[in-house]
């Protein structure tokens, strides 16, 4: 008896530590948003004054903050992935959309947080996964579709691309009326079920499966990676959100004010459900989109069935948009909260999407290799006051494009042979080209790109300098040159 009664009290003390343990570890939240633009973010100074955001605002008023926050690339795949992985997409291939899906010998931030013992849940687009217009996947993994006229790759095909599994435990995946899950919205478990949902915005529908997470998980330590599908095109007329925005102005921007509203209704209510359990304290929260706006130049007013298009969201006075390296391309909305832990600040120095993951496993405990990561921890320039730079140097390659930054140079190689130098302290940047003045910093930053950009599994450039071309002779007016 005496022994069985030992064994029971070893057993709940290894429980109980455990449940310490697990809560000693914070939870992480990854929020991230769709072609959202940098001036639809608040906080910032010339903020789109237009703007309903109630609940980002609270949250920036007493979190970080990030002014240099930059996507690793102006696309969403490419952004996405490096966000799942702490890692440049580059370095396995996943350039743009249409080099999709993610290598499945990638492993995510997910995958070794749980096998750390977190619980993992994902919500929302995903957009890393195969489809019948990714050639080269196909001709390697299923050959017989590209003969079809109608093509659809088996589940059993696809799903090693998919959350469920990519070290997502719980998983609510769609993006806009269909779902693959294995919970439902009263945070119960169930079998794995394709849901269609024609009714529920996808916004809503997507803070009603992140509140679900939460629920079904709030007593033990997790990561939720929570990605809106908004404001990114199609258009859906939601009048509860729409009702918000009355007066004169153009239809795609009332759809990216209601749809960022929709999102902050969604942060105020995942926000609340922390509170309600008590675990607010023990949670960092990271905000930010997966690229810049895309304004197709015009910003034209296309009706709401209209495939592609402006989105409805600013970049404001950054130069481009998406499908650029540029400012407007790759410089967006960025946040960190944490409360308790983060203080208030406007943070200056250049951050990356990459660096949520590297601050999550570092703050959960996992070790990682050196060199495995391309993000950083950015728990000691946040919190611990460290004045350096996060990155030496941060690196881009899109298409006929590349770029590096470091410190507050910027510098463009195009396929073409151009290039260009710009100081990124200039209150209105990437507007003068500095390679005329500081030809030796510029030497020394192609060097250091090219060395990178060899580097990539796809040495050199991606693609030949074209698609992007009338967008630079546009905002950098190269034509004139």
């Amino acid at each position: 008896m005496k022994i069985e009664m030992t064994k029971n009290l070893s057993l709940v003390l290894i429980l109980l530590a455990s449940m310490a343990y697990a809560r000693e570890r914070p939870n992480i939240i990854i929020i991230v948003t769709d072609d959202h633009g940098y001036a639809d973010f608040g906080a910032y100074e010339g903020a789109s004054p237009d703007l309903k955001t109630p609940n980002l605002d609270a949250l920036s008023s007493a979190g970080a903050v990030v002014t240099n926050g930059y996507s690793t690339a102006p696309q969403c795949t490419p952004s996405r992935a490096a966000i799942a992985t702490s890692r440049y997409q580059t370095r396995f291939g996943l350039d743009d959309n249409d080099l999709a899906p993610m290598d499945i010998n990638e492993k995510t931030i997910a995958e070794k947080l749980k096998d750390s013992g977190y619980a993992t849940g994902f919500v929302g687009k995903w957009h890393l996964g195969p489809k019948t217009g990714n050639k080269l996947w196909m001709e390697k993994n299923y050959p017989e579709g590209l003969k079809q006229k109608k093509a659809h790759i088996p589940e059993n095909i696809s799903r090693p691309y998919y959350p469920m599994s990519r070290g997502y435990s719980d998983y609510y995946d769609g993006a806009k009326s269909v779902y693959l899950r294995n919970f439902d919205l009263e945070g119960k478990a169930i079998k794995h079920e394709r849901e269609v949902d024609n009714k529920t915005f996808r916004v809503d529908k997507q803070t009603d499966a992140a509140l679900a997470f939460i629920d079904k998980n709030h007593n033990k330590a997790f990561f939720l990676h929570l990605n809106y599908f908004a404001p990114h095109v199609p258009m859906e007329v939601v009048k509860k959100h729409f009702d918000r925005f009355p007066g004169d102005m153009t239809e795609r921007r009332r759809w990216g004010l209601a749809s960022l509203a929709a999102i902050d209704d969604g942060i105020g209510a995942v926000m609340e459900t922390l509170r309600k359990y008590k675990i607010e304290e023990n949670t960092i929260v990271f905000y930010f989109a997966d690229n810049g706006a895309p304004l197709k130049i015009k910003k034209q007013d296309l009706p709401y069935k209209a495939r592609g298009g402006w989105s409805g969201s600013l970049n404001g006075e950054l130069v481009g948009e998406k499908g650029m390296i540029s400012e407007g391309g790759v410089r967006v909305p960025y946040l960190v909260y944490w409360k308790g832990k983060v203080p208030a600040q406007v943070y200056h120095k250049a951050v990356s999407t990459m660096d949520a993951g590297a601050t999550a496993l570092a703050l959960a405990g996992v070790e990682v290799k050196k060199g495995e990561l391309d993000g950083v921890n950015l728990m000691p320039y946040l919190s611990k006051g460290n004045k350096s730079n996060p990155h030496q140097y941060l690196y881009w390659r899109f298409w006929g494009q590349s770029v590096i930054r470091s410190d507050k140079w910027k510098f463009f190689e195009l396929e073409n042979g151009v290039q260009m130098l710009f100081d990124m302290t200039d209150p209105l940047p990437e507007r003068k080209n500095m390679i005329k003045t500081y030809p030796e910093v510029a030497a020394d930053l192609q060097k250091n790109l090219a060395t990178w950009r060899n580097q990539q599994k796809w040495p050199g450039f991606l693609k030949s300098y074209g698609r992007e071309s009338k967008f630079f002779k546009h905002y950098f007016k190269l034509h004139e040159e």
